[in-house]
């Protein structure tokens, strides 16, 4: 049974979005097993517009607490429509399958799987973007910021790098969040139900070394591609200041990055009241990959 952070996590991640709806013309090619034997989780769902390739690719990485949510619903889809992308959205193993770091491996794997196959699908394996919420940007920064490490399983003759990160709201410190929670916050992250807790295997504040581990900011260095940071101020459940110390390391380290704060909003949800977001985003992808 999955604890109240658990759903809450997962209900609040997506801020209401509709169902998914592909644009005409459009194709799609669903469940594509990036890994050999793979689970139902570890799979990858791949929207590619109408028009000739290589086109650049944004990877959606779903949140949900690491242990809900799904790959059926890629943002990128809605926002990125007629930007001239390819979409993939990758799923991976949830915390109640494996520990950190399976998750990771995961979307590296997926990753590598698309560069292997990217001139069969007509898509630019030079330009590879990744964008998450919550969870999902966890795991979106990581992508960005740990180079070739949790690079395990096949086609590891291929990079698992992205060219540029876009990370909703996705926590950096678990063991800092705490700290900087509002009042509102509706759990706690050093609990050992926490949706952090169970991702690495037992209560945070007794594994820090595994806490360390998932925090992008550890990797932080001046190879990194560009970041776009974007949290609301008011989010109860992922503290702004994950976000101020994720953009930080990255600064000291030479990367550019921004962190957009979004005034009143929470966990996703007033980010559509915000007009300069969506076109933020899409002038950031533009600018790392190149315009179409």
């Amino acid at each position: 049974m999955r604890t109240a952070a658990v759903v809450l996590f997962a209900a609040t991640s997506l801020w209401g979005q509709p169902p998914l709806r592909v644009p005409e013309g459009w194709k799609v090619h669903k469940d594509l097993a990036y890994v050999s034997f793979a689970t139902a989780r570890q799979k990858l769902d791949l929207y590619l517009p109408p028009g000739a390739g290589p086109r650049p690719l944004v990877i959606w990485i779903h949140g949900g607490g690491w242990r809900g949510g799904s790959k059926d619903n890629p943002l990128p889809l809605r926002s990125l429509a007629n930007e001239g992308y390819a979409i993939a959205s990758v799923g991976y193993r949830l915390s109640n399958q494996a520990r950190f770091s399976a998750q990771i491996e995961d979307c590296k794997a997926g990753i590598r799987w698309l560069r292997a196959h990217a001139a069969e699908y007509g898509i630019d394996p030079n330009r590879f973007a990744v964008w998450g919420s919550s969870a999902g940007g966890h795991l979106a920064a990581l992508l960005g910021t740990a180079g070739d490490k949790f690079d395990i399983g096949e086609h590891t003759g291929l990079s698992s790098r992205v060219q540029a990160v876009v990370d909703y709201f996705g926590p950096t410190d678990f063991l800092r969040m705490d700290q900087h929670a509002l009042p509102s916050a509706p759990f706690k992250h050093d609990a050992p139900e926490s949706p952090e807790s169970q991702l690495v295997g037992g209560p945070i504040r007794e594994n820090d070394i595994a806490v360390a581990r998932a925090n992008p900011a550890t990797y932080a260095s001046r190879d990194d591609p560009p970041f776009l940071i974007v949290h609301g101020d008011q989010d109860p459940l992922v503290p702004l200041h994950q976000s101020v110390i994720l953009e930080e390391a990255l600064r000291k380290a030479g990367v550019p990055a921004r962190l957009y704060v979004v005034k009143g909003a929470g966990h996703g949800q007033g980010f559509d009241m915000d007009p300069a977001i969506l076109p933020m985003v899409k002038e950031f992808l533009s600018k790392s990959l190149g315009r179409q």
